[in-house]
């Protein structure tokens, strides 16, 4: 009974013994297998260094505006003839109360700006707008005289003055200079339509704001002062005067140009 009760010790012992290192060996691989490290992205340290997406405002991004900057700027801008201080004559003779009508116009508009100091740029905008002219006046049988329409090509040269460099909201004033050439004229009922090269001075007001990136909102008003010299003869014309006669109309234009549009920073 004795040797029964020792066998029976030692094979009850050693049943535990093989069932602890079962379980050692099944644990230490588990373990393994929870603590193994997922592969399932790329280390930071593979990563390009410095990658910056275009629409992206990253660590590396500049913000606001300075010195050496390029601006590539995009723009709907609308023209708005002001038609100030007309005289128009007939044969050398004014028509008393008569004056010059010139419609509105809208365009897409090109600038490229240059910032020669944190606080300095100068920009150039091109653009051309075709109108329609119309002499209009008591003196004129029925009030009005379609004379024809002109595009007209206005370079304007702007220095400005920028007063928050280095910030996302960058309000500017400026004062430049502008050249109008009228081409393409075409004159109405059988007109013959021409006008004379014209300039002056130009101010604006206007505010650039970083949206993300160097993708920036620009919006700006420029109010031109230049003044127009035209002149017309033939056709309708003949019913105001003596045939073979001829209008010719001095004007100031002053045209107030207002645009909005998206700028890059280069």
């Amino acid at each position: 009974m004795v040797k029964f009760r020792s066998f029976l010790t030692a094979t009850v012992a050693g049943v535990a013994a093989l069932t602890g290192a079962a379980q050692a060996q099944t644990a230490q691989p588990n373990a393994a297998y929870v603590n193994a490290p997922v592969m399932n992205h790329i280390p930071d340290a593979q990563k390009p260094a410095g990658h910056c997406g275009i629409f992206q405002t990253c660590a590396s991004t500049k913000i606001g505006l300075s010195r050496g900057d390029i601006m590539v700027r995009l723009s709907g801008v609308g023209v708005l003839p002001q038609d100030r201080d007309s005289n128009v004559k007939l044969n050398g003779q004014t028509l008393q109360g008569s004056h010059i009508s010139t419609t509105n116009q809208a365009m897409p508009e090109l600038t490229v700006e240059y910032f020669i100091t944190n606080n300095l740029s100068v920009d150039l905008i091109a653009t051309s707008t075709r109108h329609e002219v119309a002499a209009m006046g008591p003196n004129i049988p029925g009030g009005r005289l379609d004379v024809g329409s002109a595009w007209v090509l206005p370079p304007t040269v702007t220095f400005a003055w920028h007063f928050r460099p280095n910030k996302r909201f960058n309000p500017y004033v400026g004062v430049g200079a502008t050249a109008m050439w009228f081409h393409n004229m075409h004159g109405a009922d059988g007109m013959k339509l021409n006008s004379g090269f014209t300039g002056g001075p130009a101010v604006n007001v206007g505010f650039d704001y970083q949206l993300v990136g160097n993708w920036f909102f620009n919006a700006d008003v420029k109010q031109m002062f230049v003044r127009m010299h035209a002149w017309a003869k033939g056709g309708a014309v003949d019913s105001l005067g003596p045939k073979g006669g001829h209008i010719t109309a001095h004007e100031s234009l002053d045209p107030t140009v207002v645009s909005a549009g998206i700028a890059y920073r280069f």
